[in-house]
């Protein structure tokens, strides 16, 4: 069935210094060819032989794009960032790794979740979205009751959602949005600690590196049931 596709507004930049000639040039002359397409589509389509399908929204730098991607030769990662600069930078990891098993999407990672069909992704990550800690701007903050509903859409039963914040007020803002999304997600926290811990398979990014949240990076996951 096809689905109504409204416009979206993207808050935040999505340009910042001119690009130097090297990622200008891969974003002339790569990008086009790891683009995703524009029209709703199949992931497998892209990679037949892919054993899953992972999706990060809002890449940033593409670091722990990349990296999955490098770890996990076996898997198709689908990443979305409206950030040139950000794009032009994973897409410099991509060129010097040689990655074949990367996707890009150049824009609001919910025009991507948009284009995916029902039950399309194993993975989806959501690495330091911005806080938006201002109470007014709250409600641009990208988890919400119509982002969770898009993800329990596109979510394949028992994949896994990753969220991490270092802004503690944003963590419990996603607690509890997923608690009342219960017939769609669990979360899958084993121990009272484990939201403490990265987990095994992170692979940190440079704005983790930063540290300018107020709090210590915070991991949620949560299973589509």
């Amino acid at each position: 069935m096809e689905r109504a596709h409204l416009p979206l507004r993207t808050f935040g930049r999505t340009r910042s210094r001119t690009l130097r000639s090297r990622p200008a040039a891969l974003l002339a002359e790569l990008l086009p060819g790891l683009a995703t397409p524009t029209a709703p589509f199949d992931p497998r389509t892209i990679a037949p032989g892919a054993s899953e399908v992972w999706l990060e929204i809002g890449f940033g730098g593409g670091e722990h794009l990349c990296a999955q991607a490098a770890r996990r030769p076996d898997v198709l990662l689908l990443g979305a960032e409206p950030f040139v600069n950000g794009v032009a930078s994973a897409l410099g990891h991509i060129d010097r790794s040689a990655l074949g098993n990367v996707r890009i999407h150049a824009g609001d990672g919910r025009e991507l979740m948009a284009a995916l069909p029902d039950a399309s992704i194993d993975r989806l990550f959501l690495l330091f979205p911005d806080p938006w800690p201002k109470l007014r701007h709250h409600k641009r903050r990208l988890i919400g009751v119509e982002f969770i509903a898009q993800a329990a859409r596109v979510m394949r039963p028992a994949a896994v959602l990753r969220f991490v914040t270092d802004w503690a007020d944003y963590a419990g803002w996603t607690l509890e949005r997923f608690a009342a999304a219960a017939a769609d997600f669990r979360w899958t926290a084993g121990r009272a600690d484990d939201w403490r811990v990265a987990p095994a398979d992170h692979f940190p990014t440079r704005y983790e590196r930063k540290q300018l949240g107020d709090c210590a990076p915070i991991w949620l996951e949560f299973e589509r049931v």
